[in-house]
């Protein structure tokens, strides 16, 4: 039998057009296409933070500070949690039944805060007297039930970072920088800078994605889809937001449709890199923690990812070295299947995709 000589494997750093491949289209076409005026939606400065309810409050904060959490304020019905990156916290939780309470963008302006208090299903204004940074919060539920929620006015952040990190030097076979300099780490949670982005299962895809990208400046980056009767059908969207020629995560929201029900899919937290992600998964099985899904390498955004269940049957990831985009960048479309999920890690299971 003649042996065959197996290709290894490689990686590379492409340009963005390169790495959608063929199937792919500008934003500005596909906006055209679906006839939404990029200047009439409320934009939207970038994702705050995310906001849940716990039965047990005692119970998900040790799990929050194990995951990589920092406490910024503490009443007895409520919890604000930081990272140490720019924003006055990444995660509000509140005492009572379990439930998703949404995740929070900041309004790049009043004039769009108003905005957004104006829409339809826009419910009063929430001053945030009580919280870090203080602000205005309106919570306008989607065309699925869904909380999504806006703020405006909070304080900048003050004073030192929670935390400092350092840029640890790599050694590669022709090229060695690191001459009497040794890598040392030490065990602990895997701090998180920020948050990144959270998703949702739907069960009306088409007037979701319409919803979110004709009322506030979020625009797909990828397109997911399955083959039927000859036609494409998109399953699943990243979604970023549209600030022009900025640089902006891969997505800061994706919408997956589930036929079997409607309901948030995971949070996602930035944190400094591979050694990082890698030492707090390490943290997180020894505490006992239920894994969900990692660590591998996404697809569509590039990320190492790491996905956790919460106490409370939520599921969470930290994620390290994501895609940057902007108005510039293609829409891609992709297959549905294993090759859009991860290029490596443990087999997906089966809990990530219901």
């Amino acid at each position: 039998m003649a042996e065959t000589t197996p290709n290894p494997n490689r990686g590379a750093t492409v340009a963005d057009t390169v790495a959608m491949g063929a199937d792919q289209e500008s934003q500005a076409t596909w906006l055209a296409k679906r006839g939404i005026d990029p200047a009439s939606r409320i934009k939207l400065a970038r994702l705050s933070h995310m906001r849940y309810q716990h039965p047990d409050l005692d119970v998900i904060h040790q799990f929050l500070l194990d995951f990589g959490l920092q406490v910024a304020l503490r009443t007895d019905d409520e919890l604000w949690y930081k990272g140490y990156g720019p924003d006055q916290y990444v995660y509000y939780a509140k005492k009572g039944p379990k439930k998703f309470l949404g995740g929070a963008f900041q309004a790049t302006s009043q004039e769009d805060f108003e905005r957004a208090c104006q829409l339809p299903t826009a419910g009063p204004v929430e001053h945030l007297d009580g919280a870090p940074g203080g602000g205005a919060l309106v919570t306008v539920t989607d065309p699925e039930g869904f909380p999504f929620n806006v703020i405006f006015g909070q304080k900048p952040v003050e004073g030192a970072p929670a935390h400092t990190t350092e840029k640890v030097v790599l050694n590669y076979p022709e090229e060695k920088p690191r001459v009497r300099q040794f890598n040392r780490f030490e065990p602990g949670p895997a701090a998180v800078y920020k948050l990144g982005h959270f998703g949702l299962c739907t069960q009306d895809f088409p007037k979701q994605l319409d919803f979110y990208t004709s009322t506030f400046n979020l625009i797909p980056t990828d397109f997911v889809y399955i083959s039927q009767d000859n036609q494409r059908i998109p399953v699943t969207t990243f979604m970023h937001l549209d600030l022009g020629l900025s640089p902006v995560d891969h997505h800061s929201f994706f919408l997956s449709a589930n036929p079997k029900g409607a309901h948030v899919h995971h949070s996602s937290y930035e944190v400094h890199d591979f050694d990082t992600q890698q030492l707090g998964h390490q943290w997180l099985t020894q505490k006992g923690y239920r894994p969900t899904w990692g660590i591998g390498r996404h697809v569509l955004g590039s990320q190492i990812f790491d996905y956790w269940w919460d106490v409370s049957g939520n599921m969470v990831e930290h994620y390290a070295d994501g895609d940057l985009v902007n108005c510039e960048t293609p829409i891609g479309y992709v297959p549905a299947g294993p090759d859009s999920l991860a290029i490596w890690g443990p087999e997906t299971p089966k809990a990530f995709l219901e």
